[in-house]
């Protein structure tokens, strides 16, 4: 089930409807949520909703467990085995043909060829971000932040809320959990807020981000060689926009939908393009996860407590690993050792502090937009002939036209309107009466409607 459809728009109105009608009712709301969560996840394939529940009711168990032994290796241990059981069923579904594909080119390499035991997996959708929610509870338990005699019914649909469940943002326990405790209510602010954000998201997603995909993205980085320099730049800074807009709508609508169901996740993005350091980026640019990782991955490793090797040791494991969890491709652990590189090297000259100027700018720009081939970029090889099959700046151009060049101008440009501008035009809609802000939101729906070609493409995310 797609955000910006008609079989979302209806479910989501039925939800909003029933949910709000037992807003006095905690328990039986949280009970109709975590069904009406259930239904969106099972839409795509019902038998994903099983291995979603197992590990919802397996987290909870070790939650429990975790919540009750004191301090000491025991404690370590369970700790220790639900991080490895989350991490082993996403390594399984996500990365078992990727293993077992490279392990059986070695073995051929060496002249030990053999047939390796060949199986069909399916990704289940989301599995990367639930994985990480599993996750976050055991630890936030463990650290005394989120509660291990939290009930069963709180914890699946804190894994399984439905605006986020298969795109992000990665919601903490600790912030998430403690919104159940209560039937929520919702002030006039944030209905305003979470409206806009939803057609936000829908105007970024269905007007640039499919646009700039089928017009002019995916066509040059399906054959770069055939396609002359103008179209290549401008496919880079094109997919730069689309892959921020794409996202970031998802986010969006994720965030605005909660919002209107009563419950509150932080900021996603940020204006990422904006950054004048790649440390800055990824204070930007997909925030839930950066932070998940520094907290999750990074500090425990040490962060930056052990001397520069130390340091930059930390960094490159986090950010390849970060790279692996976007997908099970040599290019995404390519575009991780790209990042990686930028921290330390950042780092090690004191880049990150003192990038202030418009020059620092361009340049991370540039370097992430660099990193960008590999990471929309199927293999190697395409993104080598895109970086040396160079053609002329002045060959035959194919798929630029005005309209995509002004639509990438258009998306950088959202990176320097005013930081809070959503939230301030909110504050401007609250003051409208309830007829006055429905009006206003249809008649955006319907502009974002005629605005938009026909056809909906999955978002990115959905793949990892």
């Amino acid at each position: 089930m797609l955000f910006p459809t008609l079989t979302f728009g209806i479910f989501f109105v039925v939800v909003l409807g029933f949910t709000w009608a037992l807003d006095r009712e905690n328990a039986r709301r949280k009970f109709f949520l975590l069904a009406a969560s259930y239904v969106f996840y099972g839409w795509w394939d019902w038998r994903f909703c099983f291995l979603l529940a197992i590990s919802s009711i397996g987290n909870w168990m070790l939650g429990r467990i975790i919540g009750r032994l004191p301090e000491g290796p025991t404690r370590a241990a369970v700790i220790c085995f639900g991080v490895v059981l989350n991490l082993g069923v996403l390594a399984f579904f996500k990365y078992y043909g990727f293993f077992l594909e490279n392990i059986g080119e070695a073995l051929a390499m060496a002249g030990w060829e053999r047939d390796l035991p060949l199986l069909q997996v399916i990704l289940p959708v989301g599995i990367s971000f639930y994985t990480f929610q599993g996750i976050s509870y055991l630890i936030d338990v463990k650290r005394g932040e989120a509660d291990g005699e939290t009930g069963l019914v709180d914890v699946m649909l804190y894994i399984s809320f439905f605006p986020q469940l298969v795109a992000g943002p990665i919601v903490r326990a600790k912030d998430f959990l403690p919104q159940l405790d209560r039937a929520p209510s919702i002030s006039r602010g944030a209905m305003s807020l979470g409206l806009l954000l939803i057609l936000w998201g829908l105007f970024k997603k269905t007007v640039i981000a499919n646009e700039l995909a089928t017009g002019l993205v995916d066509p040059v980085f399906f054959s770069p060689a055939e396609f002359g320099g103008l179209d290549r730049l401008f496919a880079v800074y094109g997919y730069a926009v689309q892959i921020y807009c794409d996202f970031s709508a998802y986010s969006d609508i994720a965030i605005g939908a909660a919002a209107l169901l009563g419950y509150r996740f932080n900021r996603n993005f940020d204006q990422p393009y904006r950054a004048r350091s790649f440390q800055d980026f990824w204070r930007r640019w997909h925030i839930s996860l950066s932070t998940w990782l520094r907290d999750y991955l990074y500090k425990p490793l040490g962060g930056s407590r052990g001397g520069p090797f130390a340091t930059s040791r930390n960094l490159m494991i986090t950010m390849l690993l970060g790279g692996l969890w976007h997908g099970a491709a040599w290019t995404f652990l390519a575009w991780g050792f790209i990042h990686g590189s930028a921290l330390m090297i950042e780092r090690a000259l004191g880049l990150a502090r003192s990038g202030r100027g418009l020059m620092s700018l361009v340049i991370t720009f540039h370097g992430v937009c660099l990193a960008w081939i590999l990471f929309r970029s199927p293999d190697f090889a395409t993104a080598w002939a895109f970086l040396t099959d160079w053609h002329s700046i002045t060959e035959p151009v194919f798929q630029l036209t005005p309209f995509i060049a002004g639509l990438v101008v258009f998306g950088l440009g959202l990176n320097a309107l005013p930081p809070r501008l959503i939230e301030q035009v909110a504050i401007v809609m609250s003051h409208l009466r309830s007829p006055g802000l429905a009006l206003t939101g249809a008649v955006a729906f319907v502009l974002i409607d005629a605005l938009r070609q026909p056809g909906m493409a999955p978002f990115i995310y959905f793949q990892f």
